[in-house]
């Protein structure tokens, strides 16, 4: 794993007249790793990756990409995929990359041989004549997020990147994301969808209401919070499931029951009270909470 952090984040606050967008936030974001930024709509993401970017700037607090503050130079090592989408409708999509390419730096056959690979690689060298306004949704993406690339960037920031594409597009665009990561790259992948930040993300940071709630990498979160967790779908088991020294809560799912065990219950001590007892099990099994989860916990603990 690559130590080096890439994106520095301290103490930033932000506020639009009385309202404050962004709270005292600061975390790290290391190369190498998909950085998942989440939580709900409003809580603060756009206006923290603005001030990444330098759209915007904060009011205290600093942030540093690669040891520098943000300035010109440094943003032109960004590459940012904004939630509001916006290609040119008549102009085709070669000329668009050309273009997009040249306000990076890019240009001639270097930008070409970048714009076909990449076209290449979304399956759309046969669009790159077509216009805008020829082009499907979910094409459209896809020419916004290799116009985001072609000056291979050191940080890529990707805000909401998934919206409106189907699900066939979301796993082939999640699969071309982790290629690229794979490139010693960093992400930041910012969205109010957990269950896919869950797929795709190794570190994460959970925000609301402008505030931090939880940060760290997925798998270390995930496993503080899932011990006492077990997935259960059987007959049989009424009197256990009842019996409050065992079983702290329980929700249920369409076909399953989730199982939070009491404090300090071992899940093979309640299975072994189900068999003694004559329980019919088709499952058991430990299992962690999801993110929204995680999120609903943390946001009440602090309420």
């Amino acid at each position: 794993m690559d130590d080096k952090v890439t994106l520095q984040i301290r103490t930033v606050t932000k506020k639009f007249g009385e309202f404050t967008a962004v709270e005292d936030l600061s975390f790290d974001v290391r190369a190498g790793r998909v950085f998942g930024f989440l939580g709900p709509n409003g809580a603060g993401k756009t206006t923290t990756i603005r001030m990444i970017v330098g759209i915007t700037f904060p009011d205290t607090g600093f942030i540093e990409l690669n040891g520098e503050r943000i300035s010109h130079r440094v943003q032109n090592r960004i590459g940012y995929l904004p939630e509001e989408r916006g290609l040119y409708k008549k102009m085709a999509v070669l000329d668009q990359l050309r273009y997009f390419a040249a306000l990076k730096g890019v240009a001639g056959k270097e930008a070409d041989k970048r714009i076909d690979h990449w076209l290449g690689r979304m399956e759309l060298s046969d669009w790159k004549k077509k216009k805008t306004t020829d082009l499907s949704k979910g094409m459209q993406q896809k020419i916004q997020f290799i116009a985001t690339v072609l000056h291979e960037p050191d940080i890529l920031i990707l805000d909401e990147p998934f919206s409106g594409l189907d699900p066939i597009n979301v796993e082939f665009l999640m699969d071309v994301i982790a290629e690229y990561r794979s490139a010693e790259k960093t992400i930041i992948f910012s969205t109010h969808l957990m269950s896919t930040a869950e797929k795709l993300c190794h570190d994460i940071l959970l925000i609301n209401k402008a505030r931090k709630v939880v940060s760290g990498s997925l798998r270390e979160i995930k496993e503080s919070y899932g011990q006492n967790l077990i997935a259960f779908r059987g007959t049989g088991a009424e009197d256990i499931l009842s019996d409050t020294s065992f079983i702290e809560r329980i929700v249920s799912h369409a076909d399953e029951q989730e199982l939070h065990l009491a404090k300090g219950v071992d899940p093979q001590e309640l299975l072994k009270k189900m068999v003694d007892t004559g329980v019919v099990i088709s499952k058991f099994e430990r299992t962690e909470p999801s993110l929204n989860d995680i999120f609903i916990e943390k946001v009440k603990d602090k309420e």
